[in-house]
Formats: C-alpha cells, sequence, structure tokens
C-alpha cells in the first residue's frame, strides 16, 4: 500500500497550526503560530483578535510547513481540517482554507473534531491497539472512554458539570494568575503545601466526574477569607486544589479500569500536559498492570499533527466532506 500523507489544518482558538503526517503516526513537519502572548493581556482569548491572527498568519504557516517538508500540495493525498468544537470565526478561517486548497488542487477533504484529534494524538507515541479505555480530559471534556475500534466510541463516564480543565482556569482566574491559567495553577501549585481542606467531587462509585462543587468551595472560600481581611497561601490552595481534582480523575479511571478489564489506557486533551496528573497515572497503571500512553507535551496542547493524524482512519473509510463544510462552535465528539 502506498503512503499516504495528510495536510491538517487546526485553527479551534488561539493556535493556527498547519502539520504534514504520513500514514497516520509519523510526523513529517509541524508549524504552529501561537497568539498566547497577545490574548494574556487579556487575561484570556478574544474571539474577535483571534479570528483576526489567524487569517493574518495561516498563509505564513502553510508557506513555513511546505519549505520544512519540502514538499507541495501536489504531493498531498488528502487536506484535514478541524469543524467542531471551538471559537467558530477561529474555526471557519481554517475550515475555509482548507476548501480552498482542496478545490483547487482536487483533494479529498476531511473534517475532523477537536477531541478525535486528541485521541488520536496517540498513534504518534504508538498505535493504539483496541479495545482500549481513554481518559479524555480538556477545557470542554472530562470523560471515560471504551474504544473497540477506529472511531467506535462508547462514553461510560463524563462530567455532569464543569470540565476539569475549565474548572482548573476558573480558580486560576480567582486566584488572579494570568493566562492561561492550568499550567500557571500546576506551577504555582510545587510552591505549596496541601493545607486547605476541600470537598471531594461526586463522592461515590459511579464513573461520571462533577467539579462544580470544587470550583464553588475554592471561590467560597477565597471570598469568606477576603471579607474577614485574611490573606489566602495561593500557593497552598492551588496544591490543594490540583491534589483534590487529580485524585478524581485517577479514582475514577481506576474504577473504570476495574469495571472494563480493558489493559490499556490512552489520555487525551490539554489537561493530559499536567505534570501531577501524569505521574499520577503512571503509578495507577503500573498498580494494575495497565499499557498506559500519554502523548508528548508538544501533542498535548492544540495541534495539527494530531489533526492529521485523525484523519487517516476517515482515509481510508474515505469519509470525505464536501466544500458546504460549516464549523460548529459545540459539538459533541461521538456526532462526527
Amino acid at each position: 500500500m502506498k503512503d499516504v500523507y495528510i495536510l491538517g489544518i487546526e485553527s479551534s482558538c488561539d493556535e493556527t497550526s498547519i502539520s504534514i503526517v504520513k500514514n497516520g503516526y509519523i510526523e513529517i513537519a509541524t508549524t504552529t503560530a501561537t497568539q498566547m502572548d497577545t490574548h494574556a493581556l487579556y487575561g484570556g482569548v478574544v474571539p474577535e483578535i483571534a479570528s483576526r491572527m489567524h487569517t493574518e498568519s495561516i498563509t505564513l504557516v502553510l508557506e513555513d510547513i511546505l519549505k520544512k517538508s519540502k514538499m507541495k500540495i501536489e504531493d498531498i493525498d488528502a487536506i484535514a481540517v478541524t469543524y467542531a468544537p471551538g471559537l467558530l470565526g477561529s474555526l471557519l478561517i481554517g475550515i475555509e482554507f482548507a476548501k480552498v486548497l482542496a478545490f483547487v488542487y482536487k483533494k479529498p477533504l476531511i473534517k475532523v473534531h477537536h477531541i478525535c484529534g486528541h485521541i488520536y494524538a496517540n498513534n504518534l507515541v504508538k498505535k493504539i491497539e483496541f479495545p482500549t479505555l481513554a481518559l479524555v480530559v480538556s477545557g470542554g471534556h472530562t470523560e471515560l472512554v471504551v474504544i473497540n475500534d477506529d472511531y467506535d466510541f462508547k462514553v461510560i463516564g463524563s462530567t455532569l458539570d464543569d470540565a476539569v480543565g475549565e474548572c482548573f482556569d476558573k480558580v486560576a482566574r480567582v486566584l488572579g494568575l494570568k493566562y492561561p491559567g492550568g499550567p500557571n495553577i500546576e506551577k504555582l501549585s510545587k510552591e505549596g503545601s496541601h493545607n486547605y481542606k476541600l470537598p471531594t467531587p461526586m463522592n461515590n462509585d459511579e464513573l461520571n466526574f462533577s467539579f462544580s462543587g470544587l470550583k464553588s468551595a475554592v471561590i467560597n472560600l477565597v471570598h469568606n477569607e477576603s471579607q474577614r481581611g485574611n490573606e489566602i497561601n495561593k500557593a497552598d490552595l492551588a496544591r490543594s486544589f490540583q491534589d483534590v481534582a487529580i485524585d478524581e480523575l485517577i479514582r475514577k479511571t481506576e474504577l473504570a479500569i476495574k469495571r472494563t478489564n480493558i489493559k490499556r489506557l490512552i489520555v487525551a486533551g490539554g489537561v493530559s500536559a499536567n505534570n501531577y496528573l501524569r505521574l499520577e497515572l503512571e503509578k495507577l497503571c503500573k498498580k494494575n498492570d495497565i499499557d498506559l500512553s500519554i502523548p508528548p507535551l508538544k501533542y498535548c496542547t492544540d495541534n495539527a499533527t494530531m489533526i492529521a493524524c485523525a484523519a487517516y482512519p476517515l482515509y481510508l473509510k474515505k469519509e470525505f466532506s464536501d466544500l458546504n463544510l460549516n464549523g460548529k462552535s459545540q459539538e459533541y465528539f461521538l456526532n462526527r
């Protein structure tokens, strides 16, 4: 079978990224233009600015990727693009760019869900074997998923309210930490101790998650101490919060491992970049004799490499999109 080269485009939030991947797991080259420093000035992503910066960057990113890979668009077998979820204006920049490339160069167009991209980023570590259990942890998702085959997903546990990444970001804001919140919570927690008593979320034997109570507990604690004129030890509170949030992810993942009896675990989503989570998952999998796969840090945050990887099984199935493809700010990844 001949090699398949897929060009992936990711523009769902504040990263303009284009990548070329061979056969779904070999990265040829990737270029990502970040907007992080710009949005940090505003304490978070400003959608209008993000869209404008994608427009300014995307052609330059394509030129750079072709130069680095020493390839031409004619050498590419398909164009893949993130279509959901994300900031609609940002998504549309990538989608329209992908449609133009597909039309002009007569290449198949493949739509990819952002979370599927995070899942298939694990192929960059080693090829995903089935069945496998996946822990999906991001700003919008917290799920335990059984994957029986390519794009055969069955959710066995999900968040009933806030996603864990969203919770990290909101707690960071309450503590006055700069954007992006999650990494700064982790950084600050290393300077603190677990000295604040916080409630254990969803303290039961269900596989679902709930983080709104934990978030509210932190917000109320900070507010009440402020009203009393007491100073919060931010490092201690960051450590206490992170310990409770991550420990809940570990506890529910261990429950899922025991109930499914699946001996493989993959981790997907931006929160998988958290080093404490990675270390605790390694301990969990060693204890239970589980084969663990977590993408390298550069593939945990938004990138086009994962989008091209996730497009490969769809290419083999000839699941192509037409030029009417549109973006969706919200769509559950099972509704691909």
